[in-house]
This record gives C-alpha cells, sequence and structure tokens, in this order.
C-alpha cells in the first residue's frame, strides 16, 4: 500500500483591494483540484491560503475612497470568502495578513533572518517626492519600463514582468501628485538575496520535471541575471511592524509578509488540530509542498520563498511543485475593471452554476498558454459536455421511464478495466498538473458510457430481455458510481448528488461497485440547458 504523504498546497494570496475576476480564478482552481485528489488518495492534506491585507494596493484604494486600509481590506476579505464558499474551495484554512498570529510568526521568522546575516542595514538614495514629503513605494510610482519601454507601475511590468530596481525608479513620475521623484538618502533593510544563489539554482534544476515551464523559464532568467538583494521594508504605516530597533517607521515589504503565510497557517491550522507542523515543512518527513498561482507570481515562490526558508537554516523542505498558469483574458482583452472589460467572480457566480465554472476554468483554462473566456464558449461547454454528454448519461440511466430500483447483475470486464484504467489514467495526469487532459479523459468515460447505453438499446431490451436491460443499467450505474469520485476534485457538487442518489458512501480514488440493489429517490437532473444571455 501507498505511503501517506503529507501535502501542503498553497494557492497564491490575493491582494485585498479590488473585487476576484475570473482571471484570478484560472490561476487558483488548480490548488483545490489537487487538494480535492490527494485527500481522496487518502494522503495528509493542508490546502492553505488568505487574503493579502497589506502593501500599497490597499493604501492607494483607501486614498481613493477616503476610509482607511483596514476597511478596505476587511470589505474585499469577506468578499473572497464568499467567493471561494461558492465555488466550493475546501481550504483547510483561509486568514489574513492581518491576524495577530501571522504577525508574530513572521516577524520571529524576519528576525532569525536578520540573526542569521540574511537581512542586512544600507543607507542609499531612494525615490522621494517633494511634494507629497515622502519616500514612495514601487507601486507609488510610474515609470517606463527599461526593458521593454512600455509605461507601468514601478512593482512590476504588466507586459514584461521586468521588476525594477530602486535605482531605476528614480526618475518616475509620483502616482499621486504627479511629480518627478528625485534621490534621497533612506535607511533600508535589505534581503541578501544573492547568498542564495547557488542553493536557489540547485532546487530549480532539481525541480526540471515538477514545476510548469513557465515558473522553470522565469526563474532561470532571474539566476542567468545573478540574483538581486532586495529591499524588505517601506516607509508605511500599514503593515506588519520591523522587529528591530530602529525601524519603528517602517513597515515590512507586503512580498516578504504574503509569502510566509503559507507557513504561517500551516503552524495555526496544526495548532488547532493537535498535529505537528513540521512534517508539512521540514526534510525528511515525506512532504510534498505545491505553489499554486498565476505566472507574475512565479518568482516569489521559486525563489524568494524558498530563500526564505534556506535563510532560517532549520532544515526547511522546499518548494516541490510549482503550478503557474498563463493568463485568462476576457473575449480577447485582459481583465480591466477600470475599462469595464471581464466580469467579476460574484458576477459569474450570479450567472453560472459553480460546477460548471470550475469545470470551464479547467479544461478551457490558461495551463500552458493565454486562453480566452467568453459567454458563449461557457454555455457550449455547459450544455454539451456537461449537460448532453455527463447530465444526459446520468438521466437516461437513473430516471428510465418506470425504473425504480437498480438491480444487481454482471458487470461486464471490459468495463471493470476501463473504469480502473480511468482512476491510473486521470491520477497520472492530474499528479503531472495536466488537468485539461485529465477532464478530457473523463469524457473520453462519459462517451463510452452514452455509446455503451446506445447500443445496447434498452428501451427495447426493457420489453424483450429484462435481464439484458438490468444489465445494461447496472453496467451503466456503475460507471457513474465511479464518475462520482472521478470528477469530485472539479465537480463537487455533482458528484456528492450522484452519490446520495445511488446511496454511497465517501468518495476514493479508487473502483468503487455496486453490491447490492438500490432503491431509486429523489432523482432530479444534475444540470439545466443554458440560454446565452
Amino acid at each position: 500500500m501507498e505511503e501517506r504523504k503529507n501535502i501542503l498546497i498553497g494557492g497564491a494570496w490575493p491582494y485585498a483591494n479590488s473585487s476576484l475576476h475570473l482571471g484570478h480564478l484560472a490561476g487558483l482552481i488548480s490548488g483545490d483540484i489537487l487538494a480535492r485528489y490527494f485527500r481522496l488518495k487518502g494522503n495528509n492534506v493542508l490546502y492553505v491560503s488568505g487574503s493579502d491585507c497589506h502593501g500599497t494596493p490597499i493604501t492607494e484604494r483607501a486614498k481613493k475612497e477616503k476610509k482607511n486600509p483596514k476597511e478596505i481590506a476587511s470589505f474585499y476579505d469577506k468578499e473572497f470568502r464568499e467567493v471561494f464558499r461558492r465555488l466550493n474551495f475546501s481550504y483547510d484554512l483561509y486568514s489574513t495578513t492581518e491576524s495577530e498570529f501571522h504577525k508574530e510568526k513572521v516577524q520571529i521568522l524576519f528576525k532569525k533572518l536578520y540573526d542569521n546575516g540574511y537581512i542586512y542595514e544600507k543607507i542609499e538614495p531612494q525615490a522621494f517626492c517633494e511634494k507629497c514629503n515622502k519616500f514612495l513605494s514601487d507601486r507609488e510610482i510610474k515609470l517606463k519600463c527599461p526593458v521593454c519601454g512600455e509605461e507601468t507601475k514601478g512593482d512590476q511590468c504588466d507586459n514584461c514582468l521586468h521588476i525594477p530596481t530602486g535605482e531605476e525608479l528614480i526618475g518616475g513620475t509620483c502616482i499621486e501628485c504627479g511629480t518627478k521623484t528625485i534621490r534621497k538618502d533612506n535607511k533600508i533593510l535589505y534581503l541578501a538575496l544573492s547568498k542564495f544563489q547557488k542553493e536557489i539554482e540547485q532546487r530549480t534544476k532539481e525541480c526540471e520535471d515538477t514545476w510548469r515551464i513557465n515558473a522553470k523559464n522565469e526563474t532561470e532568467k532571474y539566476l542567468k541575471q545573478g540574483l538581486l538583494d532586495r529591499a524588505v521594508t517601506r516607509d508605511l504605516d500599514w503593515g506588519i511592524e520591523i522587529p528591530l530597533e530602529g525601524y519603528e517607521d517602517k513597515r515590512m515589504y507586503v512580498w516578504i509578509d504574503a509569502v510566509l503565510g503559507y507557513l504561517t497557517d500551516t503552524m495555526k491550522i496544526c495548532e488547532e488540530r493537535g498535529i505537528d507542523w513540521q512534517d508539512f515543512w521540514k526534510e525528511g518527513r515525506n512532504n510534498l509542498i505545491y505553489m499554486c498561482h498565476g505566472k507574475d507570481n512565479i518568482v516569489f515562490h521559486s525563489i524568494i520563498l524558498n530563500a526564505i526558508l534556506l535563510g532560517q537554516k532549520e532544515n526547511y523542505h522546499l518548494v516541490d511543485r510549482i503550478v503557474s498558469t498563463e493568463y485568462l483574458n476576457y473575449k480577447d482583452q485582459k481583465f480591466s475593471k477600470s475599462k469595464g472589460i471581464g466580469i467579476t467572480a460574484l458576477e459569474a457566480l450570479e450567472l453560472y452554476p459553480s460546477d460548471s465554472l470550475r469545470y470551464h476554468l479547467i479544461s478551457n483554462g490558461p495551463e500552458k498558454k493565454d486562453t480566452n473566456f467568453t459567454p458563449e464558449d461557457f454555455v457550449n461547454t455547459h450544455n454539451g459536455e456537461i449537460l448532453n454528454k455527463f447530465g444526459n448519461l446520468i438521466n437516461r440511466t437513473l430516471k428510465f421511464k418506470g425504473l425504480e430500483k437498480i438491480e444487481m447483475s454482471t458487470m461486464e470486464e471490459d468495463i471493470k478495466k476501463k473504469i480502473e484504467n480511468a482512476y491510473i489514467e486521470v491520477g497520472n495526469l492530474i499528479e503531472r498538473l495536466e488537468f485539461r487532459e485529465a477532464t478530457n479523459r473523463l469524457i473520453e468515460l462519459v462517451e463510452f458510457a452514452n455509446k455503451y447505453y446506445d447500443e445496447n438499446e434498452p428501451w427495447k431490451q426493457r420489453k424483450e430481455n429484462i435481464e439484458s436491460f438490468n444489465k445494461t443499467i447496472f453496467n451503466c450505474t456503475n460507471i457513474i458510481a465511479n464518475l462520482a469520485n472521478l470528477y469530485e476534485p472539479i465537480m463537487p457538487e455533482a458528484c456528492a448528488k450522484i452519490r446520495q442518489y445511488l446511496k454511497l458512501g465517501q468518495a476514493k480514488w479508487e473502483p468503487v461497485y455496486i453490491e447490492k440493489e438500490i432503491i431509486l429517490e429523489n432523482i432530479e437532473p444534475l444540470f439545466e440547458r443554458l440560454k446565452l444571455e
């Protein structure tokens, strides 16, 4: 029997400064697929995430709305939780970077980096706005990207993903007042990323086959340039306090705070459950660490998180799998709230069933390249694959006119073999992070079952040969019972209803066969046809 693994799955922490849209969900849904799958396999799984409540995006929003940052963060945190609840994301813990537990643990980890010599003080010129009379953070500066020439904010170029250096930010423009920034000396703490160059190179090489190709390529680009030390303090009054004397007026950069949320969440949930958090984060504990996010978050997980863990010098296990999606666009354009392009996650959930939304974001998602969402494509997926194929198989089998129970009969060996192979093939695809292909494989099994049903013509068998009829229905019902396991990571609501209809126990990633007759009660169609609004 396969040994139970300790599997930590981290879903990226969304900024609590604006509503989630479908592009965000496309980058996060893989975490829930993995968590549900590995639980079905019997592993010890912790799936964690939370709302990123600190940083300039929140303070910018607060200024615009004349509110304090905490109000903004709390509003969007509440909205995020509603989205994830309705989409059936199965987090073991979804927290916030504002929790006292998180703050306390992050300060301890930060101090450890400092004590170990990986955080150091530096006096250097920084972008300063004379009109606003303050040092500016990267997100408060607008500049022309020195790599591609596109106008961008200072935290990261949306076009080429270049992260401007402190020197490149000087001479940019203050977003708030439009004044050109000047140079002024400032006391800053830096994380010595350059000291981790060889170890990050080694880890990247070890994970050559387990990180998505975009994660590998993006990380290697930074390694080839040579890792640069990175500022970890900023001149704000909103965020986690620096646990060092002389830095009372500064706060921790949000990227160091947020990536440590995976670790602090693990500590918190393990403390509540009375288990050892180190089983998920230390070497030699038969563990795997997955990180799921969009491609704009790659280096924070492949380089920065790994560097922070290495800098603790406490035998931390590094990230094993990086599940980094490309971008999901809306009608061939980037999602943009300001331009009215796309729909929010909550708007989508008002229009579309959550299971169908989950399925579409996986089967048509930006797994290896940018993809496009349109209402027309979504309705075609729902009415075609989900309703006409999967839903129709269940409906025509379990709601066959006059059928009151599933009689015991004989399983056909080729059907049994197909079911057993499906668990192996779909499981392998999920573990290889090929979620789209996994949905294709499942649809093939559904199509096989529908073809088997049609070829046996149970509507004729019912009149001419009741034993053949019972056998056809019995075999189709066994396929449906196993589809309730196989589709569980993708469409949990529908699968729960199927198990209820067939009086099945808890889902597992192994074949299940009907062993006694089933009285059919209250069978309702799982899906309804959608019209294009």
